[in-house]
Order: structure tokens, then sequence, then C-alpha cells
């Protein structure tokens, strides 16, 4: 399957993950503990699958063997840490505003922060040109985020903030595709990636979490009762992070970027339609802005991720 395919096919991942993780926090009305829960269930997975996977234990080796090697910097490691942090964003701003406008903000923070990691070739596949047209991508992208909420301005369930902190997830989840990346050149199998993103996210989320009740800012309440799809956001990850962390390495984040782009907003779109967060609606304006999302993927989509000639 072509790479563009599987990068819109993540797309979708992401629309998933987005509802489920936001319809959970909304029914725990605590987002930390539905992020950490998230990251938890995702865990557990992984940890199950690399028990009957050796190609897993031994992708965590080479990159053991990496790091000693000084191949691959420490910090990189802790991309899982920013996943927690963007599930954790996810979780509170979702039910908020809703997936399809969380995606369109969170995907202008991905554009903007993807110009500079591929320039800077944090994702091991090179780097990548600054060019006219991948700028003029980015830009209709994030034009595309003010005219979806144009008509949510003066409204009362729309903050402004919420958008902002959405774009800025987006930006957290730029930079960490492209750790994920550099990680997967040198461990070599995709779901040892997934695996040491989960541990890192999960330990993190539970240091913040075990913080925020000490304090008394939070209060771990019992799981909810709900459809089993609430539940699902850890398994969506694993899938996620596997995918990404592959493809990212081929096409640069913001070709991927914008080719997931169009799995994320038909996904988001239909979500919002079918199964809708309380109190939101799908507007021209919405539309409006996800066709000129498409508009970027078409500007800034094709011959992109070409390599700078050393």
């Amino acid at each position: 399957m072509r790479l563009d395919l599987l990068a819109a096919l993540s797309g979708i991942l992401i629309s998933l993950q987005a509802r489920t993780n936001g319809e959970l926090s909304l029914r725990l009305n605590n987002g930390l503990q539905a992020a950490f829960i998230s990251f938890t269930s995702g865990f557990l997975l992984i940890a199950l699958i690399t028990i009957f996977h050796p190609g897993i234990r031994a992708g965590a080796k080479k990159l053991r063997a990496a790091v000693a090697a000084k191949e691959i910097a420490p910090w990189t490691l802790f991309a899982g840490a920013l996943g927690g942090a963007f599930v954790a964003v996810q979780t509170q701003i979702v039910p908020l505003i809703g997936v399809a406008i969380y995606s369109v903000a969170s995907i202008a923070g991905q554009s903007a922060t993807s110009l500079v990691v591929d320039r800077i070739g944090l994702t091991g596949g090179g780097k990548k040109p600054i060019s006219p047209r991948r700028i003029a991508a980015a830009v209709v992208t994030v034009l595309a985020v003010f005219v979806s909420v144009l008509d949510r301005i003066d409204a009362k369930n729309l903050s402004l903030i919420a958008v902002a902190f959405a774009g800025l997830a987006g930006a957290i989840v730029g930079v960490q595709r492209a750790m994920n990346g550099l990680i997967n050149e040198h461990s070599q199998q995709s779901f040892t990636t997934s695996l040491l993103n989960f541990i890192m996210g999960s330990g993190a989320l539970g240091i913040v979490l075990l913080l925020a009740i000490a304090i008394g800012k939070v209060k771990f309440v019992p799981f909810p009762h709900g459809p089993w799809w609430i539940y699902m956001g850890g398994t969506i990850g694993v899938i996620y992070i596997a995918f990404t962390s592959t493809i990212v390495q081929h096409l640069g984040v913001l070709t991927f970027t914008l080719f997931s782009t169009g799995g994320t907003l038909i996904g988001a779109l239909l979500i919002d339609i079918i199964s809708p967060t309380k109190g939101v609606n799908v507007s021209t304006y919405l539309v409006s802005g996800i066709v000129m999302t498409f508009l970027g993927v078409l500007v800034g989509g094709v011959n992109s991720s070409k390599p700078l000639k050393r």
C-alpha cells in the first residue's frame, strides 16, 4: 500500500482517538485521569504483545546499543512524554470544542512545527527544504483554522484559549512524530517505538496525576459505565504510533501531516455528524475550513518530501 494512503489512514485513527478520549474525559469529569487510563491501557496492550513478539525485544537491544554508541541522543527517547502531554490536552479540549475544530486547530500546530523539524532533519530521514510551496501549504492550513471557527468566535460554547491549546497539542505531536521517526530508524521495529512511547507517556502522566491528587487539584474517580469504545484510546494509540514512526521517516513530518489531514478531517466530520459531543454542530464555516485544509494538502503534499541534496 502507498505510504500517502497509510498516512491518510493514520489520520482517521487520530479522529477516532480524539473522540474516544474526549468521551472518557467527559464521563470522568477528569481529563488528566482519562489521559492516564488511555496511555496505561495502551501500555498494557503493547507489553502483552512484547511477550510474544521477539522482534520488539530485539529492537529494544538495538536502541540501547545506539544510545551507548552515541548514535542517538538519550533525550530523544522521551518522545512518549510528549505524547502524554498531547493526550492530556486532547482529553481536556475535545469535550469543549468538538472533534472537528480540535482536529483543524491541531493540524495548524502540526504544520507549523513540521516545517522546522523537517528542516533540522530530526526524523532521521534526511533534511527537507523549507520551500515556498511547503510554507504555502502550512499557511493555507493555518488560515483554515480561522475559517472553521469563524461562526463560533462570539459563541459561549467556544473558547479561543481552548482552540489555542489544540494548536499547541498539534505542535507537540509534530515534534513527537519526528523523534519517533529517529527512534524507529535505530530500533528498526515500529512496535518497539510504540512500547517506548507508552512507557514514557504512562510514567509521565502517572507522576503528574499523583501530584495533582496530592495537592488536591483532582480526585481519582471510579471507572465510568459506558460504551466499550470509550476505553479504546490506548489501543488506537499503539497502532497509530507504529504506523507513524515508520511512515514519517520516508515522507517527512510535513508531508505526512498534510496527507494524514485528509483522513483526520473526514473522520472528524463524520464523527461530529454521527456522534457529536454535546453542543457541537457542523456549520458551513467548518466545512469550508476543511476544504481549505485539503487545498493545503494539494499545495504541499506532492513532491514535498524530497530530501535536501548533500
